[in-house]
């Protein structure tokens, strides 16, 4: 049988970061990984570039977190964006910041990242085993005392789980944690993905497929009330709506269609104009392009491929010349641009969620040590608390920061 002082579960960003924590603060410290490699899950995040975090100001950066930014304040004002880039930086990885204060290793390789964190906690001397799936945690008069792994037992004073979510299972979140603070007595929050791609209906978007939208503004609207909106980027895909405002949007529209609701978004191709503006842009070129063919005219306002998509949905014939075009199909016109409007009938599985949202209840967990107030010794960190963010950095820096507060808080309250 082997003694800790902390035993870590799970060699995501999370767990990597509460075990270097641990160990700074003097912790014989150990991390146990149900995959065969630590981090591979972040490996994968940022299209494999890692947005490692964001530059937002703490009272801003809680305001992309859902459901209750407010829990992460103490842990923000303890280790931050600035902390985990210097920490980085320590370990060889230069950064560098990208539109909305995006945070990309400089290299554009999220390993070089892992690669630092793995350095810095073998350096502390944490030890990591792979291949050791957690089937149990030991509990004694709601106090922990240790976990049984592979059919081991693994004696600890504390214990954090940082086993991530069920997004992306094949890295090894697949909600394997939740059960585990289940038996213990934990609630969890029904979990459901965010982050994620939405099905749309008919085959507009199909036709679009590939195609990348940059500055639009895409509307929610849940029974025609107006829920949400995003501005920035989004992709077609052969079955829906993706990119990242899409993905921000998600998370109102996973909820509402898990309610049964119609949900639909609809996409406003020139937010920068207004309805007048707009339709004196049209009645201009309209007027100088009047022998032009319809078709022609609506590449000066449209990528390429949408073109005929457009004239299609307005049932306009495309020989038609610029001059023919009445006020009332101008209005069609305008209307369009303004709202391509998109029925969502589903959202994509949790595989393709870039997080969960969802988990253990915050209402659970001291926000000032990430410890259970259930269970004394218990700490929790990163994606299975019931915390979420946009995308941008977000949720990665929940991860640093919640780890870092658990492992540093595991230490203070070890007696020497």
């Amino acid at each position: 049988m082997s003694h800790f002082d902390v035993i870590v579960v799970g060699a995501g960003p999370a767990g990597i970061v509460a075990a270097g924590s641990a160990a700074e603060s003097g912790g014989k410290v150990l991390i146990l990984e149900k995959m065969r490699q630590e981090g591979r899950k972040l490996l994968i995040t940022g299209k494999g570039r890692c947005n490692i975090t964001n530059n937002d100001e703490i009272s801003d950066f809680i305001t992309h977190v859902h459901p209750n930014g407010r829990f992460l304040r103490n842990a923000f004002s303890q280790f931050f964006s600035e902390e985990i880039l210097v920490l980085l930086l320590k370990y060889g990885v230069e950064t560098t910041m990208e539109r909305g204060g995006r945070y990309f290793p400089s290299s554009n390789k999220s390993a070089d990242v892992l690669k630092a964190l793995l350095k810095w906690v073998d350096e502390k001397k944490v030890e990591i085993r792979c291949g050791f799936r957690v089937e149990q945690l030991m509990v004694e008069n709601n106090t922990i005392s240790g976990i049984l792994a592979n059919g081991e037992e693994f004696r600890a004073r504390k214990v954090i789980l940082a086993t991530g979510g069920n997004s992306y299972p094949a890295t090894g979140s697949n909600g394997e944690g939740y059960k585990l603070a289940g038996k213990a007595g934990h609630s969890i929050v029904p979990v459901r993905p965010a982050l994620v791609p939405l099905e749309s209906e008919g085959n507009v978007a199909q036709r679009l497929q590939g195609l990348n939208l940059k500055n639009v503004r895409a509307v929610v609207w849940v029974n025609d009330r107006k829920v949400g909106e995003d501005f920035g980027e989004m992709l077609f895909t052969h079955f829906g709506l993706s990119g990242p405002i899409i993905l921000t949007l998600s998370r109102i529209v996973v909820d509402e269609l898990n309610l049964n609701n119609k949900v639909e978004i609809t996409v406003d191709l020139k937010p920068a104009l207004d309805e007048q503006k707009l339709d004196n842009r049209l009645l201009r070129d309209l007027n100088e392009h009047g022998k032009k063919r319809i078709a022609n005219i609506f590449r000066y306002w449209l990528p390429a491929t949408m073109v005929p998509v457009f004239i299609d949905l307005l049932g306009f014939d495309p020989e038609k010349e610029c001059h023919q075009v009445s006020s009332k199909e101008r209005k069609q016109i305008r209307h369009l641009l303004k709202n391509l409007r998109f029925r969502i009938t589903n959202h994509r599985p949790f595989k393709e969620a870039v997080i969960t949202a969802g988990g253990i209840s915050t209402s659970e967990i001291s926000n000032k040590t990430m410890e259970s107030k259930l269970i004394s010794g218990l700490y929790f960190a990163g994606e299975m608390i019931d915390l979420d963010a946009d995308t941008g950095g977000y949720n990665l820096q929940i991860a640093y920061s919640t780890g870092w507060l658990a492992g540093n808080s595991c230490m203070k309250q070890i007696e020497p």
